[in-house]
């Protein structure tokens, strides 16, 4: 039954399609030449007696098609009470054959349960009998070892008495040994005496001189505190510290007296005071951080100067290539434009222009023609041709930099079958490497599909059903 329908549905789109077809040849028609035009319709006139022809063969396989249904229906209505006897049946011998598995399974599973427990059993008992050889083997060996080790023992006994009698000898000789060497230990432990004593004589001059260490140590710490706070307190010191001592210098202390270098230090502290009444004595450290900061300025700002110029230069770069870019882009995608526009609406032609006096940069209009003829406005155009230079345009950017996959959701709605069919034409031809998903509900757009997946309702459910266009 679902087979004739399919056959029927099948017919029906071949109908639709031929008269589709038929329509669009007269449009064609009418943009023709007029010698064009007659050769075509002598030609189309004998498809059209064909078509109709044919129209007429599958209205009658239509009609028989349909007598065939209705007798098959009347069959599947009475093949349905005996598919339900059956199926009683069969239910109730599964039903009983379930039971007798049941029964056959519990028995099955305690005689299973029985022989694990004897197959455990009888492992145990030869684990133990093993055992128990292994360990009879084990003491016959442990009691030759025993043996062995005896034997030895005495042997070891025997000796080890021969060598206690040669040690106690050896006892013996060393203690008359030791007896006649105490007087020689008595005459040591006097030296030791001795020695003690000028032992202790040196640890007390040791400890005086550990003293005058830390004395000298301490005193060391206060110079060293004192030079500290004299750094801080002249500030020129750090910086003169270096021709300290050397002979001839300004620092030459071994060559000057100190009371003479007192009264010269009190005359200069007087002629500093005086000069610093009128001069600012920082003036001069000052100036040199103000020339280190000047010169650190100026670094700064060669720095700033070359990172603009490279700036500039990068900006510049920047702008040509993008021109370039947009002007490239923009000739691929009138390209473009124009292929698809014609190919969706014969007889038609499309482009992209900048306004009058500017250039790609300032933006771009969109330009229809029909026959050569240049439309004012889009405001001319039907509903349809505009959403036509729409899709044309989307895609002709699409293309510029194609995507794997594409997804159109009814984009044919608005348009007529002839347009639709232009679509799927237009796709297949211009992309090639890409993969279009389109929900159609039009057969236009179906002749140019590579699979087709339909939906419909199956005894209340939806179903989809895969179909491979072999054309």
């Amino acid at each position: 039954m679902v087979k004739i329908a399919q056959l029927l549905v099948g017919r029906a789109h071949r109908y639709e399609m031929m008269s589709h077809e038929l329509e669009v040849i007269k449009a064609r028609l009418a943009t023709t030449s007029h010698a064009q035009t007659h050769a075509e319709i002598e030609s189309l006139r004998a498809r059209v007696a064909a078509l109709a022809h044919q129209l007429e063969a599958g209205r009658a396989a239509q009609a028989a098609a349909a007598a065939r249904a209705n007798e098959l229906e009347a069959k599947v209505k009475d093949i349905k009470g005996h598919r339900e006897r059956e199926f009683k049946k069969a239910e109730e011998a599964l039903k009983k054959a379930k039971k007798q598995a049941e029964q056959h399974s519990s028995s099955w599973k305690q005689r299973e349960q029985e022989f694990s427990t004897l197959q455990l059993e009888v492992a145990e008992l030869e684990n133990g009998v093993a055992t128990s050889a292994r360990q009879l083997a084990e003491t016959k060996t442990a009691a030759e070892k025993l043996a062995a080790a005896l034997q030895a023992a005495k042997e070891e006994h025997a000796s080890a008495e021969n060598a206690v009698k040669a040690v106690q000898a050896q006892i013996k000789s060393q203690k008359a040994e030791i007896a006649s060497r105490s007087g020689e230990v008595a005459k040591l432990a006097k030296k030791r005496e001795k020695l003690a004593a000028a032992n202790t004589d040196i640890e007390l001059k040791i400890k005086e001189l550990q003293f005058k260490i830390k004395e000298l140590e301490t005193e060391a710490t206060d110079c060293g505190k004192k030079i500290t706070a004299l750094e801080k307190e002249h500030t020129w010191i750090p910086g003169e510290k270096q021709y300290f001592g050397l002979a001839g210098g300004l620092y030459d202390f071994a060559a000057r007296q100190a009371h003479v270098a007192g009264s010269r230090l009190a005359q200069l502290k007087e002629r500093k005071d005086r000069l610093s009444r009128g001069l600012n004595a920082r003036a001069h450290t000052l100036l040199g951080k103000e020339e280190e900061q000047y010169q650190d300025v100026l670094r700064k700002k060669q720095i700033v100067e070359a990172d603009r110029a490279k700036l500039v230069q990068v900006m510049a770069e920047l702008d040509e290539k993008k021109k370039r870019t947009l002007v490239t882009a923009c000739a691929q995608v009138n390209k473009d434009f124009g292929s698809i526009f014609s190919t969706l609406l014969p007889g038609a032609c499309a482009r992209l222009a900048p306004p009058p006096g500017r250039t790609v940069l300032d933006g771009l209009e969109v330009k229809v023609g029909f026959n050569n003829t240049w439309k004012e406005s889009l405001g001319e155009l039907s509903g349809g041709q505009r959403s036509l230079v729409a899709l044309s345009l989307v895609l002709a950017m699409l293309l510029f930099k194609p995507a794997p996959l594409y997804i159109l959701d009814e984009v044919d709605a608005a348009l007529d079958l002839s347009h639709t069919q232009n679509i799927g034409h237009m796709l297949k031809e211009h992309f090639t490497h890409s993969q279009f998903i389109i929900v159609s509900l039009k057969d236009g757009m179906f002749n140019n599909a590579n699979v087709l997946f339909r939906t419909r309702f199956v005894d209340g459910m939806s179903a989809v059903q895969r179909t491979v266009n072999r054309s």
